[in-house]
């Protein structure tokens, strides 16, 4: 069974309290779901360590901006610190994103993630667990193929630099407070 993940991260217990909002962009181009949350208190921060180095992702303070485009397969969340610099996109590949009325966007996780560092440097993340949820079933061949080649597309993106991370997160942060 796919993991499904909400926008507003409720129930993750690392974070005590959050606040947080959500929108919708009817931009053609990026037509989707929005969500923004800060926390305003952690258990402790959460940093992940890129080839040696260590970096804070959630703190007291800290945002994450998660956009969850219609009729897509990924998802992109913009994680900030407390004065509102980027820290990373992580980009999730997705089955299937969508709304749900209590809990606000979600997605089904297709294992697959790419994190790009605001130098432009791009991380290729969870293989392995793609492969291991094929051969236990977890996923089918299609599920298998749909997170491979959406992957792969989202990396000649990136490579031809067709997407510009940092002017999607001014629109949909515009786009929340507006």
């Amino acid at each position: 069974m796919l993991k499904r993940k909400y926008g507003l991260r409720e129930g993750w217990s690392r974070i005590l309290k959050q606040h947080g909002v959500t929108g919708y962009t009817p931009d053609k181009e990026l037509e989707g779901y929005l969500s923004l949350i800060t926390f305003d208190e952690v258990t402790e921060p959460l940093s992940v360590n890129y080839d040696g180095t260590s970096i804070c992702i959630a703190d007291k303070g800290y945002s994450w901006l998660q956009f969850f485009p219609a009729d897509q397969h990924y998802s992109i969340t913009t994680m900030m610190d407390g004065d509102s610099s980027i820290i990373q996109w992580y980009i999730d590949i997705t089955k299937e994103n969508g709304y749900c009325e209590e809990k606000g966007p979600w997605m089904d996780d297709l294992f697959l993630d790419l994190i790009v560092l605001p130098d432009g440097t791009w991380i290729e993340k969870d293989e392995e667990e793609l492969e291991e949820a094929y051969q236990k079933g977890v996923i089918d061949k299609t599920d298998y193929l749909l997170a491979i080649n959406e992957y792969q597309r989202f990396k000649m993106f990136l490579d031809k630099k067709e997407l510009d991370l940092r002017e999607l997160t001014s629109f949909h942060l515009e786009t929340l407070h507006s």
